[in-house]
């Protein structure tokens, strides 16, 4: 005879008969399984994360993030903008000292052209005759050429200055260095600042090629020679202009040096360009370019007026080459910019004329009409913070190094303490209880029959599943400990003991039953007497009555939570089992063992609140299964039916129950079957508000059936003559405890499952 509660593989019921091997098939493809191996594999998963072995790199990940935030936020930010900062101020301050020197020459030839002799030399060679070649021969041999030479010559430092050029108001050259040009009227390469020279605006050119013979800086007569003309006009004693006076300035010289004032580390440099994106000052990696190809190698070539701030889109300090000719390339980001007329800086990076990535600023000078730069490598401006990374990812593997080998740690120990709590199952013995035969296992623990060993008594032993230890399954095992053990009536299972072994096997100790649940009792006999089913009920009111008194709600009332007995001269008496899953009223204890808004309880039993807001349920839920329970025991059939425990559901929650005598075809008691149907309402509110209630209706019900204490024993006796011999010891153990969605795939018989499940659309719908 089968007495203990284990999960049955059979039908038991006509209406259980569709839960068939195909319908099994239907759940686990609802669940998202296709295999036995696939179960397995995810139960495997499922166990290693309720173990927590992951908890430590997890711990890590989020500390490695807010580091790297850190880092982020407190450190690159900063020093992007004190970058930023700094980039302005060289440029800026570049620009200021620009300026003056620019300002400088303008001064010093303004004041050379008030000079007396200047005046006196000015109007004496513009009242000769021009434009025969005897003329200009004239011209030359005036006496005031020589005047003129000296006086530069006193006043101006040849290596700053390259020569001069006087003009008449008609742009007609007086004088000059170069001989050449004397008697020329308006060369082409001076004509935009004399125009304002002539018309009494002091003038200092951007640097420009000469296309007539200078003298270089090495003293070479050539063209194309680079050089800033700074003209100011030349006023007779009585304040009016009678000519201009130009001074060639080396721009290789004084404004590449201002430019150069500045410059940071190894890579800094500031530059000008026109509008044309063309370098006006020289750079300070002409080697460079001359080894990169773009300078011509022969020692003499510059970039001054040579180079045009070009992307060639590689870096060709790395030996890279670019794929198109340079004078298809694009202007650099900072190029475009200045030839735009814009202003600006950039911390992000882009390419220089070299291709290396740099970071820059820049403003227009519209007043000189061109553009000045400011620039760094990327890698020199960031060193602190590359160093700063290294440092840090330094720390990150560290820690990550730390977090595996905790982990690994972690893994050993489990396995230790693991092989410790199965060895300490092999001795048999858990504190004061020698262990036996194992009665009966399910998804929390075992159950074993005991002995005290002192007292002899025979006790059966819950076990906590030793491969299924984790802290919130010991926190559920100690909850169903104390919320057991504050019942105190007859008809609820007596909790003995609780403790643990030195190793962590968890254990409590209860009262042996012998007997049958009701879910046996009723395969095995059919549906039961009214007299007996009052009976059965009337107790199970009674044992609930303390547990709702004191704020407890079972939440699993069904047929295999339920025993009956035969002990000291009482039989039918009534046990009721398994307060694993029970919920406080207040909803205070241990709120967070259960997932919210999770279903709990068993599919043929649940109320419609339970099934639709199972986080919102009371006493009155617990009497809704009581009267499934009733109904179940009056004519052996579930209430409702279905293919899978969502169909079930659905059922509690839409469909009226068929009363009972329909359902049997024949007369029952109208009282009991009132006092069921009215359990089974969907309305809390209409139901029996309280067990009193219904334990004080079912003993006033009209019996067709009668059922009493000579009935009980007479049935008792017929069936165990032995009763002290022949019952087998049965647990108060749930077999199935609470089992997942995927556990439920291992059954065809769902009446036997708790369901602890989330109530997502994909679970209700179907």
């Amino acid at each position: 005879m089968a007495s203990i509660n284990v999960l049955r593989t059979q039908p038991i019921t006509p209406d259980k008969t569709n839960t068939s091997a195909t319908n099994t098939d239907t759940w686990r493809a609802r669940s998202g399984l296709s295999s036995r191996a696939l179960s397995h594999s995810f139960r495997t998963t499922a166990l290693l994360f309720r173990r927590q072995l992951w908890i430590w790199p997890l711990i890590a990940v989020p500390l490695f993030a807010t580091m790297g935030f850190w880092v982020r936020a407190y450190v690159e930010q900063p020093l992007e903008e004190n970058l930023q900062n700094g980039l302005t101020t060289i440029l800026d301050s570049d620009v200021a000292a620009l300026r003056l020197w620019l300002g400088y020459q303008q001064e010093r030839v303004e004041l050379f052209a008030a000079d007396v002799d200047i005046r006196e030399t000015t109007d004496a060679l513009a009242i000769l005759p021009a434009g025969t070649p005897q003329d200009v021969a004239a011209l030359l041999s005036a006496p005031q050429q020589a005047t003129l030479r000296q006086r530069y010559e006193e006043h101006h430092d040849v290596e700053l200055y390259s020569g001069y050029i006087l003009f008449d108001m008609d742009g007609r050259v007086l004088a000059a260095d170069t001989i050449e040009l004397v008697g020329k009227a308006r060369p082409m390469e001076d004509s935009p600042w004399l125009s304002r020279a002539i018309a009494g605006e002091p003038v200092v050119s951007i640097p420009y090629k000469s296309r007539v013979l200078l003298r270089d800086r090495h003293g070479r007569e050539r063209t194309g020679v680079p050089t800033i003309l700074v003209l100011a006009p030349v006023m007779d004693s009585a304040g009016t202009q009678i000519g201009v006076l130009g001074i060639r300035v080396r721009p290789e010289g004084g404004f590449t040096s201002i430019l150069r004032i500045a410059e940071v580390g190894e890579s800094g440099e500031t530059y000008a360009i026109d509008r044309n994106g063309l370098m006006l000052s020289q750079s300070r990696f002409d080697d460079g370019l001359r080894a990169i190809g773009l300078l011509a190698d022969d020692g003499e070539s510059a970039s001054i007026l040579t180079l045009a701030v070009r992307d060639p889109g590689v870096n060709m300090i790395e030996g890279e080459r670019p794929d198109t000719r340079r004078s298809e390339q694009p202007l650099t980001f900072m190029a475009q910019s200045l030839t735009k007329g814009e202003s600006g800086v950039d911390v992000e990076g882009y390419r220089d004329y070299r291709g290396v990535p740099v970071v820059g600023a820049w403003a227009w000078l519209e007043e000189f009409h061109f553009g000045v730069a400011t620039e760094m490598d990327v890698d020199q401006a960031y060193l602190p913070l590359y160093y700063l990374r290294t440092v840090f990812w330094g720390l990150y593997a560290l820690l990550g190094v730390a977090a595996l080998a905790i982990f690994v740690f972690t893994v050993i120990v489990s396995r230790l303490n693991r092989e410790a709590r199965h060895a300490a199952l092999k001795e048999r013995k858990m504190g004061k209880y020698a262990l036996e035969d194992e009665l009966g296992k399910g998804g929390m623990g075992v159950v074993y029959r005991a002995r005290h060993e002192l007292l002899r008594r025979p006790t059966a032993v819950k076990l906590l599943d030793i491969d299924r230890t984790t802290p919130e399954s010991i926190a559920r095992f100690e909850r169903e400990v104390k919320l057991t053990s504050q019942l105190y009536h007859p008809n609820t299972i007596t909790v003995f003991d609780y403790g643990h072994t030195p190793e962590g096997v968890f254990y409590y100790a209860m009262e042996l039953l012998e007997g049958l649940n009701l879910d046996e009792l009723v395969i095995q006999n059919g549906a039961l007497p009214e007299g007996r089913v009052i009976h059965i009920l009337s107790q199970v009111c009674s044992s609930l009555a303390e547990a709702h008194s004191i704020g407890l709600i079972h939440r699993d009332i069904k047929p295999a939570n339920i025993m009956v007995t035969a002990r000291a001269g009482m039989y039918d008496f009534v046990k009721v089992l398994d307060f694993g899953v029970v919920k406080a009223m207040d909803g205070e204890i241990q709120s967070n063992l259960t997932a919210a808004n999770s279903w709990v309880g068993t599919p043929y039993y649940m109320s419609p609140e339970a099934i639709q807001n199972p986080d919102d349920v009371d006493a009155r839920s617990d009497i809704y299964a009581l009267g499934a329970v009733g109904y179940y025991l009056l004519t052996g059939t579930m209430v409702f039916g279905g293919n899978n425990p969502a169909e079930i559901m659905r059922n509690h929650t839409t469909k009226s129950p068929e009363p009972i005598s329909e359902r049997l075809r024949k007369a029952v008691s109208p009282e009991l079957e009132a006092v069921i149907m009215q359990c089974l309402s969907k309305v809390p509110g209409k139901r029996p508000q309280n067990t009193e209630i219904i334990a004080q209706r079912l003993s006033a019900c009209t019996l067709i059936e009668a059922w009493g204490p000579d009935s009980a024993r007479a049935w008792w006796q017929e069936r165990f003559p032995d009763q002290h011999g022949t019952f087998t010891k049965s647990p108060s153990i749930e077999a199935t405890d609470i089992r997942t969605t995927t556990e439920i795939n291992k059954v065809e018989s769902i009446d036997q499952v708790t369901v602890v499940m989330p109530t997502g659309d994909e679970e209700k719908g179907a």
